[in-house]
């Protein structure tokens, strides 16, 4: 018997993230839904996630957490779904990937929280400069048709689902090399059906705490 999958999420959180490549994957797993100060604060989730987090993923016996160790984790272990280049090949997925989770995550929070890195500051921190990482992003999505070469993989959930959110919420500019970028992607199934799911959870959630 397969080792059973459970996603832990809310649909308003970087989970969407995860749920984008569970439905990529499209291997079978069980929804966990929690939420914020409640029960994603509870002891028997912060043994899966002492951060009080989500996303994450148990597998089995293995946790997963941060949206993408998920991706990369199940492109590796669902192998057959064909969301990760031959071992080889992999130098700009990782790149690409890890610098959306570093970088791009880092300077997008900042600009968010209104705080500008001193310009004699910028060699001191990971991301240098808001300006610096757009630019990089661009590089990034205009070599070629999907981040790591001709072919959709993992590296494209997790850098395409920060562009669709920064192109959204505005905390990215609305570069065309973007917006081309994610124009390939939207329309994949599985990023339509984790759409759907989240959507009609959040407005459940939504729905319930107006009625009390």
């Amino acid at each position: 018997m397969a080792d059973e999958l459970v996603f832990y999420s809310n649909p308003m959180s970087r989970g969407r993230i995860a749920r984008w490549m569970l439905e990529e994957v499209g291997a079978p797993y069980r929804t966990e839904w929690l939420t914020y100060e409640g029960s994603m604060k509870a002891p028997n989730y912060l043994a899966v996630n002492p951060m009080g987090k989500v996303p994450a993923i148990l597998h089995g016996k293995t946790v997963v957490t941060e949206a993408a160790a998920i991706c990369a984790y199940m492109a590796d272990a669902f192998p057959e779904a064909g969301l990760a280049p031959p071992t080889s090949q992999r130098a700009d997925y990782y790149r690409w990937m890890f610098f959306a989770a570093g970088p791009v995550e880092m300077a997008v929070s900042l600009k968010g929280f209104g705080i500008a890195v001193p310009k004699e500051r910028e060699r001191s921190i990971g991301c240098g400069s808001y300006e610096s990482v757009l630019d990089a992003l661009s590089y990034a999505v205009s070599r070629t048709p999907y981040i790591a070469g001709d072919s959709f993989t993992a590296a494209d959930v997790y850098v395409g689902a920060h562009i669709s959110w920064g192109l959204q919420f505005g905390t990215l500019e609305a570069r065309p090399e973007y917006q081309v970028y994610w124009d390939r992607l939207k329309d994949r199934p599985a990023c339509l059906r984790a759409k759907a799911i989240d959507d009609e959870e959040m407005h459940r959630q939504l729905g319930a705490a107006k009625a009390t």
